[in-house]
């Protein structure tokens, strides 16, 4: 199926085998550029990039152009930062260092419509400015993923509980953050390797969707095994620094 953004939570919960990748320069024309590809979507990182409000909408813009899947890896779970990603258009977020039940719960709500939820606005590009009815901005809003960053080990305490929490859509295994926190110094390390498993059986079973983030592609068999069906891999740094690489090694 061609990459879109209306179908796009729901291809996930299908547990479609989706590939995606990080996006840490701030440039519309990376964005478009990335959105010309036949990958299954695009990661926006304002977590770990400079990445404010304007650079956000105009990347979200490109991607929408060629109707491509975009998610935005807030810079923390605050209502402001999810409001902003989703008014923009972004078809989700990526909420980091969700370690607790209740910050689960408040990022889900902060992602929906309601009453102490997401503020309503008809207004904005993802409402079409004012181009749709409440009830279309309902349902569109629907259609948004909620992706739930784990990678701190408060979290592993109560794993069970954050994935029943109802709207989070997937959890996202942080492998680097729990290498740290684990005191390894390589994310195959066993502790590393146990704690993701761990992520893994508690999305399976709350029926909720994992990711992950692998260095060495020769992993994604191993999590797919394990139940892990989107991929968030490299990022137009990689890809950068491969294309010369492989530019050199064909030319001299």
């Amino acid at each position: 199926m061609k990459p879109n953004q209306s179908c796009f939570r729901k291809r996930l919960l299908a547990k479609e085998h989706l590939v995606g990748s990080f996006q840490k320069t701030p440039s519309m024309i990376i964005a478009e550029v990335l959105a010309g590809t036949d990958i299954d979507f695009m990661c926006i990182d304002a977590e770990h990039s400079p990445f404010d409000r304007s650079d956000i909408d105009a990347c979200v813009m490109a991607y929408r152009a060629a109707d491509k899947p975009s998610v935005v890896r807030t810079q923390s779970g605050a209502p402001e930062h999810i409001l902003n990603a989703l008014d923009c258009g972004a078809t989700g977020i990526v909420v980091p260092h969700v370690d607790s039940t209740e910050k689960a719960q408040a990022v889900a709500m902060a992602t929906r419509f309601g009453d102490k939820g997401r503020g309503y606005a008809g207004s904005t590009r993802a409402a079409h400015y004012a181009g749709r009815t409440v009830a279309q901005n309902i349902k569109n809003n629907n259609n948004n993923v909620l992706i739930a960053q784990i990678e701190d080990l408060a979290a592993l305490d109560v794993i069970d509980d954050i994935a029943s929490v109802e709207g989070i859509d997937c959890l996202f295994i942080g492998m680097m953050d729990l290498t740290v926190a684990l005191g390894c110094n390589s994310p195959k390390d066993d502790p590393v390797v146990k704690a993701a498993e761990r992520i893994c059986n508690a999305a399976n079973k709350a029926n909720r969707r994992t990711g992950i983030f692998v260095a060495d592609l020769n992993d994604t068999a191993y999590w797919r095994e394990r139940g892990v069906s989107l991929f968030m891999l490299s990022s137009e740094h990689g890809f950068i620094k491969q294309g010369v690489k492989d530019l050199l090694s064909q030319t001299k």
